[in-house]
């Protein structure tokens, strides 16, 4: 969510997502632009694991008016896509807080294209860290600690992330200084990369139509581990923290759908 680019460029920062407050202040937008190097290899689709990775930003920023100062942690994250992900044009994603509890808050994000038109809906809960004394600073509240440079992929996305398929039904994520959230374990967003890098090496040629994650612990020294399976389509995929006993760390549900080739 917040990544502090003066030590390293962040991975995220290579998606040239921009965000702001609405102008009524209740929500968060972002956009950036589709570019090749983000669809599913072997696809002219944007991989849904890019929405993910949007939609937990976003929402992240509207749930930190709830819980700042303390940082948020995401808990659930899913994204539905409606028809086959576009292939190029702007995308859109507005996230506003559903409801907001003493420790849990629930957001919803729509996904629209250059032209408005409906692409994804999310929803992502969080809880504030529980870590003593991590706090986020101020300039977070208003976005400007977050406003991170233009940046473009120059490579496709699991390249760029690392994430490497070690065998059908098997991905890995390492855990790198690009790669960490406030909190210093490795980003939602990268998580869900390597679900769907699992999921989609046992159904070459396909996407996902739906991702959901529920994270069980942090992944504090990796590298992530994700090992998926699938049938008719539905994918079970399970994260573990290689480097801290093979703890699990998240559970992950995917639909696959077909799409078109290059």
């Amino acid at each position: 969510m917040d990544v502090d680019t003066d030590r390293t460029r962040h991975v995220l920062v290579d998606l040239g997502f921009a965000v702001r407050r609405t102008e009524d202040g209740g929500g968060v937008h972002g956009s950036a632009e589709i570019v090749p190097e983000m669809w599913v290899p072997g696809t002219t689709s944007l991989r849904t694991s890019i929405l993910a990775t949007w939609v937990d930003h976003v929402a992240g920023l509207a749930a930190i008016g709830v819980l700042a100062p303390r940082v948020p942690v995401t808990l659930e994250l899913d994204v539905h896509v409606y028809d086959r992900a576009p292939s190029d044009g702007d995308v859109h994603a507005l996230a506003r807080v559903l409801k907001a509890g003493r420790t849990v808050v629930v957001c919803g994000v729509d996904v629209t294209d250059r032209d408005g038109e409906p692409v994804a809906i999310g929803t992502a809960s969080f809880m504030a860290a529980p870590t003593p004394g991590l706090e986020l600073p101020p300039e977070v509240f208003s976005l400007d600690a977050v406003r991170l440079p233009a940046g473009r992929l120059s490579v496709p996305f699991a390249e760029r992330a690392g994430c490497e398929v070690r065998e059908p039904g098997v991905a890995m994520l390492p855990r790198t200084e690009e790669s960490l959230n406030a909190s210093r374990s490795v980003n939602g967003g990268l998580i869900a990369l390597a679900v769907e890098e699992a999921a989609l090496s046992l159904t070459p040629g396909a996407t996902l139509s739906t991702m959901a994650v529920r994270f069980l612990a942090p992944v504090r020294t990796g590298p992530a581990v994700a090992t998926a399976e699938v049938r008719a389509g539905l994918g079970r995929v399970e994260v573990r923290d290689a480097g801290k006993d093979d703890r699990p760390a998240v559970l992950g549900t995917t639909r696959t759908t077909a799409t078109h080739a290059v």
